[in-house]
């Protein structure tokens, strides 16, 4: 029996999301965002996060864009993040005039490296915006430190990293606002979705302002004006309540996901150490300290032609796998939009070695082991 094909990713139903939609539909009439399953979802998050408040948003980059404009971020600000990571973390702030200043990443986790932060900041600079790559959490207490004494504000990318930790805190919990998303890539998906995490009280109210269009609307709906009107920028960020019955199903069940998806990377990790010891390829690297979430694992090649050759011989075989981003300080919009200190080096780099493998709940042992032996015959083991 010939061996079906492994696609990238797989958004995995836990079966209750069409109970939840009808039940918004049906019971409770609610079709518009901001009813009972978006609210049961902001509660969840506060729990589970340890954040002050949650906002769902209709993506993490509308969280991005809110976290933008609570930061004050105006024509001339400068925003410091990595080179190595998604557009989004750069328009978020653009779109406001401000300027990403690009850095450098470590070699073992990608994230930003936080020893090149201080000689990227100026006058200018407005905040510091951690991605948490793949996961893996950001060394955050240097970043909190050099922040602080800087007067910034600290801004996680958490897109990838729910149930993440560092120091036992969980990811986008940390700086004064994180941004998760949902989307059907991520461990906990509603299709297209995300959420602002308000870690500091002084920005909690304005944060349900802008979210609310710029009104004192959730003011209102809780009896505290006796009529509510714009007040404020904002813009309509909340997704519709359809999307967050679909979401509290999926959040029901998200220790059981992220169990399932951490042992699927452990399995690779273990069938693929022997081509690692023999200096074949590398590995993804997760100090014992820091708590990781399992959303991708990746491998990283000699040079891009070997990458090229790897992606074909394991499309060949039925099996999909991905590079992930090109440099944005290298891209068109980077060059003109953004600014580059230091030669980032290691971004572009990695950026042209590493190769994504498939990973999602279905995924099953047998497919892991039949991706990892493939690998091991490209390379002739």
């Amino acid at each position: 029996m010939e061996n079906r094909k492994i696609p990238y990713n797989k958004p995995f139903i836990v079966g209750k999301e069409l109970y939840n939609i009808s039940r918004a539909v049906i019971e409770y009439g609610h079709l518009s965002g901001n009813g009972p399953f978006t609210k049961a979802c902001h509660a969840w998050l506060e729990k589970n996060l340890g954040c002050g408040k949650a906002l769902l948003t209709h993506s993490c980059t509308a969280a991005l864009e809110m976290s933008a404009i609570l930061a004050n971020i105006g024509p001339g600000d400068e925003v410091v993040m990595p080179s190595f990571t998604f557009v989004s973390t750069a328009n978020a702030f653009v779109l406001r005039g401000g300027i990403p200043v690009f850095i450098d990443i470590r070699p073992d986790t990608l994230n930003l490296n936080e020893s090149l932060i201080e000689a990227a900041i100026t006058e200018h600079t407005k905040a510091i915006v951690p991605v948490h790559y793949a996961g893996v959490p950001c060394e955050m207490d240097p970043i909190l430190e050099i922040a602080h004494e800087n007067n910034l504000l600290v801004i996680e990318d958490a897109a990838q990293a729910l149930f993440s930790e560092y120091k036992g805190k969980r990811l986008g919990g940390i700086g004064q606002f994180g941004c998760i998303s949902f989307h059907e890539t991520k461990n906990i998906i509603s299709g297209e979705g995300g959420a602002i995490l308000i870690n500091d009280p002084a920005f909690e109210e304005r944060s349900e302002i802008i979210w609310g269009k710029g009104t004192d609307r959730s003011k209102f709906s809780r009896g505290e004006v006796d009529k509510y009107t714009w007040v404020d920028v904002g813009s309509s960020y909340l997704p519709s309540e359809l999307t967050a019955a679909f979401l509290l199903s999926q959040m029901e069940e998200a220790d059981r996901i992220i169990r399932k998806r951490k042992d699927i990377f452990q399995l690779y990790y273990k069938k693929l150490k022997h081509l690692e010891d023999s200096e074949k390829i590398c590995l993804p690297s997760v100090a014992s300290n820091m708590a990781f979430n399992g959303h991708i694992f990746y491998i990283i090649t000699k040079d891009v032609n070997e990458r090229s050759r790897l992606i074909r011989h394991l499309k060949e075989r039925g099996i999909l796998s991905v590079f992930h981003y090109i440099p944005l300080h290298a891209s068109p919009a980077g060059k003109c939009l953004g600014k580059t200190v230091g030669d980032l080096k290691i971004t572009e780099d990695i950026s042209v070695r590493l190769l994504r493998l498939p990973l999602f709940y279905e995924l099953s042992k047998k497919e892991v082991e039949r991706i990892c032996e493939e690998i091991g015959s490209f390379f002739g083991q």
